[in-house]
């Protein structure tokens, strides 16, 4: 079977990305040709990648994203392209478009559209990142009404995609590299990297985004200082919102520089040493879909405390979950919980 599976962004810092990534070397190792057709790609994969290109600019990137629908001509190169495909897979908007025509225009495709969900717009900051949000998931819903089914990686978010569309999906959990993430990876690597010691260590793995709630982590962190003053917090991902970026390190430098760590990016390969090292990993996220960073903590054996939203029920094993947006009792659980192991 040839099967094609778009997404915008083909790199490692996307949680959307690495499934594709899983998705495709599965789908490769039941014998079947698979094409990524994104518009720019980081990551490098065994499969055909197929690159549509977009402006580098990251606002121009955004803009060109959310009106894809205008580029008449170059919908029409990579939909012509889709026609031989059996199955089509599409991951966010605005590949959904792609999915969409190609589906209209050629009976034979059978368009899957795999809901990782979008996250609230209430969360971001300013007027332009709320309305940019609106309109994200307006577009999303209007691209996916002809799909043949629609997976979701999350009962909550398959019960959000039926009260907003009308549309039944079938609910596939995100699936992790149990190779990588396990509890027999090396520790120690980490903590020899940053000069710990035996600092308790919390962790925090995911884009540098205001929906994650990274300011609210900070805060709860400050909290468990004045109790645990040798204690560490380690913040690993991109910075894909800068402003916000620039006011979480001028709230960590208010709280303790030298106790909080902005890593940056870390690749995909390493991040078990940082799971394995950490006592508790913990998040203070506002949305989730599903919530990756928190499985694969779990099958390195590391427990999380979380707030008590979206998927989080779902998908925490080992840990607490908290009242969302209390960071007294995130402090409290954290603390309680890194006496009680």
């Amino acid at each position: 079977m040839r099967i094609a599976i778009l997404t915008p962004t083909f790199s490692q810092f996307s949680g959307i990305d690495r499934v594709v990534e899983q998705e495709a070397n599965d789908f490769m190792e039941q014998g079947n040709d698979v094409t990524i057709f994104c518009f720019k790609a980081e990551m490098k994969t065994n499969a055909k990648v197929i690159e549509i290109g977009m402006p580098k600019n990251q606002t121009l990137e955004r803009i060109y994203r959310l009106f894809f629908f205008v580029d008449l001509l170059k919908i029409k190169m990579i939909v012509d392209q889709l026609q031989y495909f059996d199955k089509v897979i599409c991951h966010q908007y605005p590949m959904t478009i792609l999915g969409k025509v190609a589906k209209d225009k050629y009976s034979n495709i059978h368009y899957t559209y795999h809901d990782a969900g979008v996250a609230t717009p209430e969360l971001f900051n300013s007027f332009v990142e709320k309305t940019y949000m609106r309109m994200f998931r307006f577009f999303t819903n209007k691209t996916i009404n002809n799909t043949d089914n629609v997976i979701s990686i999350s009962k909550y978010l398959s019960d959000v995609l039926y009260k907003e569309t009308g549309l039944k999906s079938t609910v596939e959990y995100v699936k992790i590299n149990k190779e990588r993430f396990n509890k027999d990876v090396i520790k120690g690597i980490v903590r020899e990297k940053y000069k710990l010691g035996d600092a308790p260590i919390f962790l925090y793995v995911g884009r540098i985004s205001p929906h994650k709630g990274i300011h609210l982590l900070i805060e709860a962190f400050n909290l468990v200082l004045q109790t645990m003053s040798d204690a560490k917090l380690l913040i690993v991902g991109k910075e894909t919102f800068g402003d916000y970026a620039k006011q979480l390190k001028q709230l960590a430098s208010k709280v303790n520089k030298d106790s909080i760590i902005f890593t940056g990016f870390i690749p995909d390969d390493e991040l078990q040493y940082y799971y394995a090292d950490a006592n508790i990993y913990t998040t203070c996220s506002l949305w989730e879909g599903y919530n990756m960073p928190i499985a694969e903590a779990a099958a390195c054996g590391t427990p999380t405390i979380a707030f008590d939203i979206g998927a989080h029920p779902e998908v925490i094993e080992q840990g607490r979950l908290v009242e969302k947006g209390n960071i007294q009792k995130f402090s409290k659980a954290i603390m309680s919980y890194l006496r009680n192991e």
